[in-house]
Formats: structure tokens, C-alpha cells, sequence
């Protein structure tokens, strides 16, 4: 008896168990009610997202900015009638400057209690499809992140479908800009013949700026690839001022790093990097005074950029 009570009880909680999964299943993901939805400038009509789920694409068209004006036009595919259950729609955008509403309905779909000023929408569910346009402000964003346009909520406020969008920041913006152009001007001095060492340091940089936005810090990240000069780089036969050349970029890039880093990152931190910098002081001492030897004008231009290193930490 009892050997049947337990098998009958696995074959409860097992049923129970598939019910749930059933039940979970599609409760939140773009596709599963949401099954369009387009993202626009209100101003201008440009497109900047479309998306079709039943069709499966999606066109990331232009980049959503931090703080823009954008119109969402969704489409929601109700399959059953459950006329005592009800749904909300909510916007998480920020008012409007050009629009008073956030909302307008493009069909006849039965609403409840309908304010289109109001951040949510509410309608009984029933079989059918809702359109309706939203209005809004994308919000202050501190690094680029996706962001919840919209959310259908369920009856428990559970979350059923849900569009989201990157929001890029200005600077972010700005940053792949210019690491697009440095990536482009370092494939053609790979095919142009420039000197290794020249091509290493230009890396070397690249790739710092990168871990610079890993870490949040887009502004060093952005003044890093300003040292990287596109003009007069070094061909294979090197002279001995281009060797010169290597160090001083070095000393210049890390010399804005510190600058960054005086206004973004902790004391910790920044106290490592100028021991750092004060060691490439020393190196640079020792250039310069080979460089007296050979071209006063060189010397010059390194003993100023030495005193300036001097002057920032302290020396």
C-alpha cells in the first residue's frame, strides 16, 4: 500500500511539476504577446527599431540615445478570452516634450478606465489585437545599457512580455566613432608597411580604451585614441628619432590617462598609476639626455614634456 501511495504521489508532483513549466512558459521575452513593435523619432519619422516576432527579425536601424524623443508603436495578439483577467501596459519613458499623452490607441480594442496621460493602460483580455502608439523620453543613462520601453504585466503583476532597446550614451557614441576611425587607420598602416613597433603601440592603446569602457570610464577611453596620431607614422626603415617617437606617445598617452583618472577614479588607484608615471620619468630623463646629443630640438620637446609629467605628480 504504501509503495502505491508513493507512486501515486510522484505521479501527482510530476504532473504538477509539467503544469507549472506549461504555465511559466513565455511569461517574459519579446515575441510571446508583443508580437510587433516599431521605435521611431516622433520629429522625423526615422525609423531606429523594427521588430516583427511572427516573422522572426529584428532591424536595429540607428542607435537610441540617452534623453531622445521616441514613439513605440506596438502590437499585442491576444489568443483567449479571460474576461476576468486584466492586463496592464506600462511605459517606463520619461514624459514627452513634444507630446502631452503617452498613449494612443490605433483600434477599437475595449480599454479599462482608459488615460492616455497615465504611465499605464489597462484592458480585460480578450481575444483579439491591440495597437497602440507611446509616447516618451528615453531617461539619463550613466553607461549604455538596454532599457524596458514597455511591459505587459499580468494580473499578479507578473511580467508577461516586454520590449527592450540598447540606449547609447553620448560619449559611448562618440568612443566607437572614433575607435572605428583608429581601427580603420591601423589596418592601413598594416597594409602601408609602418614600422612593427609603431603598429604594436597603436594597439596596445586601442586596447586600453577598451578596458577603459569596461570599467565606466569613457571619457580616458575617448582621450586615449586622441594621442593616436594618423599623420607622419613611422615606415619599416627606422630612424632614430622615430625610436625616440615610441616612448614620448607612450608618456603622452598615459599622462592623459592620469588626467582621467584624477577626476573618475579612487585615490588607490590613482596613486598606483602616477608610481607608475614617475618610473616613465625616469626613462624619459635618460632619452632626453641621449637626445641632447644628437638634436637639441628633440631634446627640448622632451625635456618640456618631461617637466610637465613633473609638475602632475608632484616631483
Amino acid at each position: 500500500m504504501k509503495k502505491v501511495m508513493i507512486i501515486c504521489f510522484l505521479v501527482l508532483l510530476t504532473i504538477v511539476s509539467f503544469g507549472f513549466i506549461a504555465a511559466t512558459q513565455g511569461a517574459a521575452g519579446e515575441g510571446d504577446w508583443i508580437t510587433k513593435y516599431r521605435v521611431e523619432d516622433p520629429s522625423t519619422g526615422e525609423p531606429l527599431v523594427e521588430a516583427n516576432f511572427e516573422t522572426g527579425t529584428i532591424q536595429k536601424i540607428a542607435p537610441i540615445f540617452e534623453r531622445a524623443e521616441v514613439k513605440v508603436t506596438v502590437t499585442i495578439d491576444v489568443e483567449v478570452t479571460s474576461p476576468d483577467t486584466l492586463l496592464r501596459l506600462v511605459t517606463y519613458l520619461e514624459p514627452s516634450a513634444i507630446e502631452e499623452v503617452y498613449w494612443k490607441r490605433l483600434n477599437e480594442y475595449a480599454m479599462h478606465a482608459y488615460n492616455p496621460y497615465d504611465k499605464t493602460v489597462q484592458f480585460y483580455q480578450s481575444a483579439g489585437q491591440l495597437v497602440i502608439e507611446m509616447y516618451g523620453t528615453t531617461p539619463r543613462m550613466t553607461v549604455p545599457m538596454p532599457f524596458t520601453l514597455v511591459a505587459l504585466l499580468g494580473p499578479t503583476g507578473q511580467t508577461l512580455d516586454h520590449i527592450k532597446v540598447d540606449v547609447v550614451t553620448v560619449e559611448m557614441e562618440e568612443y566607437q566613432r572614433v575607435y572605428i576611425e583608429k581601427e580603420e587607420a591601423l589596418q592601413s598602416f598594416k597594409d602601408g608597411g609602418v614600422h612593427p613597433g609603431y603598429i604594436e603601440l597603436y594597439e596596445n592603446i586601442l586596447s586600453q580604451s577598451q578596458t577603459e569602457v569596461a570599467e565606466g570610464n569613457l571619457e580616458s577611453a575617448i582621450a586615449l585614441l586622441g594621442t593616436l596620431s594618423v599623420s607622419d607614422v613611422p615606415v619599416t626603415s627606422i630612424s632614430f628619432m622615430e625610436v625616440l617617437f615610441f616612448p614620448a606617445v607612450g608618456v603622452l598617452a598615459a599622462t592623459t590617462v592620469v588626467f582621467g583618472l584624477m577626476f573618475i577614479r579612487g585615490r588607490g588607484k590613482i596613486q598606483y598609476v602616477l608610481l607608475t608615471l614617475e618610473d616613465q620619468i625616469r626613462d624619459l630623463e635618460g632619452l632626453t639626455l641621449r637626445a641632447s646629443k644628437i638634436d637639441r630640438t628633440i631634446s627640448a620637446s622632451l625635456e618640456s614634456v618631461k617637466d610637465r609629467l613633473k609638475s602632475i605628480v608632484g616631483m
